[in-house]
């Protein structure tokens, strides 16, 4: 009976450490699962948790001396690094509009493309100067932006005059206002606020007025921010535009292609010199080889007006005779007959060939002439007074090599304000004039016969001599 007795009591002792033990490893398990529970939800609110943005006053502090020297270096060194690819964000939420591309400090110049869902009828591809505007409208294209083509396209580009201080005209303003070749003074209210990594460099994001942005205020939360490296290369920048419009530009300091001008502005650079001999003779030799071709069928383009034309010219009889169509106003046609120094002009239905009628209507011919006005009447009153007299070579400059109609030609540009493509016999193939708006607009000749044109001289004929 005592044994039955251990054995009995052995076995309820046994049960009870197997009860204990069970409980004990509930409790751990429960234990774990309630640890694993709080360290899900310690990580879910980290993550969903962000830290209140700190007082500028708390964290702020004045730039020391090798801070303050890189900020006033910021825009001579974009100077000298010529040109860097550029992404802005104009705006913000469905209002924004964004631009990609390039600035080209040296020359100056901005090649943009504009989309962003507020881009609205600015999209499409833009090119400026610092004092012009060219846009090429593209109301099809896809809303967000990319690099535009480092060959631009050579059609549809007009001059554009967009309101100052704001939209694309502002952000050409403060891309090319980011160059300089003066040092900036530092005013004492600039600001080093923290540092971060941009693209993998270290930058240091400093807060300071900035000439280019003056407008926008100089309140201390309207104070563009600056992000700049150790060798006071800007990388990104935040504020506002004169009317409180948020701006943001990053600029990839790499990317970097020599850029190309559309014919408008220039065209493709090139590396001006004076004329050689054979440059300067055919140059002087201009107007008689003019006067034995005779005429020449003409193309004119003037993005300043967004014009273009189609006719005929005569050096031979010292009259130009065309058909001009502005782009606003597709509906009608303006005829021109020139003669150096004087223009008369028709306007009338549109409709029918692109060249202007022959014989001339009686309206034209008995219109009362007048010096020439827009940029189109003096670039073809230029044309005509070629074969008039020599243009000096002193002075002139062979700007580059190029092509035209198939044809190599060397662009020579005389006073600052003409160009003639001659090619390689001496014959103009084309005739560029720089506007007052430092637009070029162009005139493309394909030297040949022409026909009888209004107001032309007849010409003298010999009396034949006597045997």
């Amino acid at each position: 009976g005592r044994v039955g007795r251990q054995v009995t009591g052995a076995h309820d002792g046994a049960d009870e450490a197997v009860v204990d033990g069970d409980r004990r490893r509930a409790a751990l398990v429960a234990l774990a699962a309630a640890a694993t529970a709080s360290a899900a939800a310690l990580v879910a609110g980290l993550l969903s948790w962000s830290p209140e943005p700190a007082d500028p006053a708390e964290t702020a502090r004045p730039l020391t001396a090798a801070e303050a020297e890189r900020l006033a270096a910021l825009r001579v060194t974009n100077q000298r690094d010529v040109r860097a690819g550029v992404r802005v964000t104009l705006g913000a939420g469905g209002g924004r509009t964004e631009l990609v591309g390039w600035v080209d400090w040296a020359r100056p110049l901005v090649y943009l493309d504009v989309g962003g869902p507020g881009a609205g009828a600015e999209r499409g591809l833009v090119q400026g100067t610092a004092s012009t505007l060219l846009v090429r409208p593209d109301p099809a294209a896809t809303p967000t932006p990319a690099p535009p083509p480092l060959v631009p396209p050579d059609d549809r580009w007009r001059l554009r005059e967009l309101p100052a201080g704001r939209g694309v005209p502002a952000v050409r303003d403060l891309l090319l206002g980011l160059g300089t070749v003066r040092v900036d003074p530092v005013t004492p209210e600039a600001r080093w606020l923290r540092r971060e990594i941009v693209d993998g460099v270290p930058v240091d994001v400093l807060q300071a007025s900035l000439p280019v942005l003056q407008g926008a205020g100089s309140a201390p939360d309207r104070r563009p921010r600056l992000w700049v490296d150790r060798d006071a290369r800007l990388h990104r920048l935040a504020g506002w535009l004169s009317d409180g419009t948020p701006v943001t530009v990053e600029l990839a300091r790499s990317d970097r292609p020599t850029l190309r001008p559309v014919d408008a502005l220039g065209g493709r650079p090139g590396l001006p010199r004076a004329l050689s001999d054979g440059e300067a003779d055919r140059l002087a030799s201009l107007p008689a080889r003019l006067r034995a071709a005779g005429g020449a069928t003409l193309t004119v383009t003037a993005p300043s007006g967004d014009l273009r034309g189609s006719g005929w010219l005569s050096w031979a009889g010292s009259a130009a005779y065309l058909s001009v169509v502005e782009a606003d106003d597709p509906g009608r046609r303006t005829l021109v007959r020139a003669r150096p120094g004087s223009v008369a002009r028709l306007v009338v239905p549109a409709g029918g060939a692109a060249a202007p009628p022959l014989p001339a209507p009686d309206g034209l011919v008995r219109a009362v002439v007048r010096p020439p006005g827009d940029d189109v009447e003096r670039l073809v009153d230029e044309a005509l007074r070629g074969a008039a007299a020599a243009a000096p070579a002193t002075g002139a400059v062979r700007v580059r090599d190029d092509r035209v109609a198939d044809r190599a030609v060397d662009v020579i540009e005389v006073r600052g304000r003409l160009r003639w493509w001659l090619d390689r016999s001496g014959l103009p193939r084309r005739l560029e004039l720089r506007t007052g708006r430092g637009v070029w607009v162009q005139l493309d000749l394909a030297p040949g016969r022409v026909p009888a044109l209004p107001g032309a001289e007849r010409p003298v004929r010999k009396p034949a001599k006597r045997r």
